[in-house]
């Protein structure tokens, strides 16, 4: 029976792992947010070869060295989740059994600041979310083993320099500041003797108390080879993350003898110190714009990202309260596709429509309620108004995953089994404001 429980006393330090792979494996799609500004938006992201207002900063730095004039833009992209079903497959949780996410409600931010400093020279500072999403089930969900609750959120900072080399060619360059902190809950079972049934006997919680900074670069090009065609190429560095904080256990009585035997295997009631580190992937966008008319562009971008480098990821416990693991991941590297419209229906007002293809990373063996990622296809429309002092840009896209199944494990992590598929829908609204 000890050995019962020191099994899940294991499945503990797993989970832990398996929460911090949550948050960098899914910036190739997942819940990487690639909204960074409703402009680029409505045009489902391509953005490369334009990077014509302050969210160049994120999509392509080079698009600052055309920017000759002190520009301020703030905003943030509303994300709320549509469908987010859970159908159940044996061996468990049983064919039959349905589940739902909680509603996802999020407004990741952005704000960018662009300054010239000389007449070939401009600075700016972007200060973005490029992650901050949740996946939460009910507490009586039967995947909460693996996770009820999951939360990861990154702030970058982003100062960077655009230097238009000649009238038509810049280079942009900067550096990378990125914070981020995760939130876990996930319940621990162990299977009691005197009932003869699997119980939930505790809740491991992390309250945000990982929370730490890394750091890399990004760089960009940009050629307007005339008045109706032009090309752009963006990379954003890999930057490694290095967490350390506290893990907490927290008894959940059975009201049997059965509370005793485990309260003297698992620390419940104790804090104890976690460490890992993460390495966020590298990613490159290379996109080309046609003018179409005297007004209206059409963009094409790819996206990827680096993610064959996730193989594994350890966790360590240096206290001893918890063995030491690391959990298998195997990621792919991921692309994404994007095209955009944009029609000037007046001087100073634009509509865009856009469609993105966005392939996840994840393979099937590391889908779970922690994240059920997929492949997706997302629409976008979006709508700009230039006023002398103040413009806006406002989109909206509707995103619609695949539906995902799992019914297999890694070879070496054969106990692993939360079976079934998941299929989602959301809806995101992005705003941004310049001054």
């Amino acid at each position: 029976m000890r050995r019962r429980v020191i099994f899940h006393r294991l499945g503990l330090a797993a989970l832990v792992v398996g929460l911090l792979a949550a948050g960098p494996s899914v910036y190739g799609a997942g819940f990487g947010i690639f909204e960074q500004g409703a402009k680029a938006m409505g045009m489902a992201g391509a953005f490369t070869a334009q990077a014509d207002d302050p969210s160049a900063i994120f999509h392509n730095a080079a698009g600052l060295a055309f920017q000759h004039d002190q520009d301020f833009a703030v905003g943030f992209t509303y994300i709320r989740s549509l469908t987010s079903d859970f159908t159940g497959a044996d061996p468990f949780p049983g064919a039959g059994y349905t589940a739902e996410q909680e509603t996802l409600s999020e407004f990741p931010p952005h704000a960018y600041w662009v300054q010239p400093l000389k007449p070939n020279w401009t600075f700016g500072l972007g200060v973005y979310a490029p992650f901050g999403l949740t996946t939460e089930w009910d507490s009586q969900f039967r995947g909460r083993f693996v996770s009820r609750l999951a939360s990861l959120q990154a702030i970058d900072v982003n100062p960077s320099l655009g230097w238009q080399v000649t009238p038509d060619f810049g280079v942009g360059f900067g550096v990378i500041g990125r914070f981020s902190s995760v939130e876990l809950e996930r319940h621990v079972g162990a299977y009691n003797f005197f009932t003869q049934t699997v119980d939930d006997v505790g809740t491991l919680k992390l309250d945000g108390s990982l929370d730490n900074d890394g750091y890399g670069w990004n760089f960009g090009l940009l050629h307007k080879v005339n008045n109706s065609f032009s090309w752009g190429f963006s990379y954003r560095s890999a930057i490694t993350v290095d967490y350390k904080g506290d893990a907490k256990v927290t008894q959940n009585l059975t009201g049997t003898p059965f509370d005793a035997v485990v309260q003297g295997v698992l620390p419940f009631g104790q804090t104890f110190p976690v460490e890992t580190s993460i390495d966020f992937p590298d990613m490159a966008s290379f996109g080309v714009a046609l003018a179409l008319g005297p007004s209206s562009l059409l963009e094409a971008d790819v996206n990827w990202t680096g993610w064959s480098s996730f193989e594994s990821l350890a966790i360590d416990f240096p206290g001893g309260e918890l063995p030491s693991t690391s959990i298998p991941e195997r990621y792919d590297d991921a692309f994404n596709y994007r095209l955009g419209l944009s029609w000037n229906s007046a001087p100073n007002k634009q509509w865009r429509f856009g469609v993105v293809y966005d392939e996840t990373p994840q393979p099937e063996e590391s889908v779970s309620p922690l994240l059920p990622d997929s492949n997706r296809l997302g629409l976008t429309v979006g709508y700009g108004f230039e006023g002398a002092k103040v413009s806006y840009d406002l989109a909206v896209m509707y995103l619609d995953f695949d539906e995902r199944s799992r019914d297999k494990n890694f070879t070496d992590e054969p106990d692993s089994t939360f079976f079934g598929k998941y299929k989602q829908e959301a809806l995101l609204v992005g705003l941004t404001l310049g001054f």
